[in-house]
């Protein structure tokens, strides 16, 4: 387990599918991803699968749940890890909505900074950010991604084209805490 001060990172378990095909059947938290359409636990199961053989570093995301145990609120993994020249794509989600804005996501990101960077000696990390998710793009600034980029109406979502934000850290720009 990796712990921040919000929060802990853990394996993902086979008993997380239904809270995460409750969270990627949900509109407001797959407009923010590249899911587009409902997920079924038959897909979640198969994804569940892939992930035990894949080289990917996902986690979920607990808070303590105030009666001395733990709750999922989201997952984060590192993806595509490039190991010659040491870059990851970082993706995050929190998938409870009632607690977004309260600093989980931040935690979470700088829990991983700190394994990609001090534990797996990553050299960089990498995002992409909807246009429309300023408080995503506000958070990854503050835990010091810088933009490197825009693909110009990259996204189509909600009937209209939208930018996509390319972000990137690497590991001497980290914000220290």
């Amino acid at each position: 387990m990796l712990h921040g001060d919000k929060i802990r990172l853990r394996a993902l378990e086979r008993s997380d599918i239904p809270t995460f095909v409750r969270w990627f059947n949900d509109p407001d938290i797959r407009r923010m991803l590249l899911i587009t359409d409902p997920m079924s636990r038959a897909g979640e199961e198969r994804w569940f699968e892939a992930q035990l053989e894949s080289k990917d570093k996902v986690f979920g995301i607990e808070v303590d749940a105030g009666d001395g145990g733990r709750r999922l609120i989201g997952n984060i993994g590192l993806v595509r890890i490039n190991w010659k020249d040491r870059v990851a794509s970082i993706g995050i989600v929190i998938g409870e909505k009632e607690l977004w804005g309260q600093g989980y996501g931040q935690d979470a990101i700088a829990t991983m900074e700190q394994f990609a960077f001090d534990e797996l000696n990553l050299h960089r990390l990498e995002l992409e950010v909807f246009e429309f998710n300023s408080k995503a793009r506000r958070c990854y600034e503050a835990r010091g991604f810088k933009l490197e980029g825009t693909r110009r109406e990259a996204l189509f979502r909600d009937g209209r084209y939208n930018d996509v934000h390319q972000m990137g850290l690497l590991a001497s720009e980290r914000v220290e805490d």
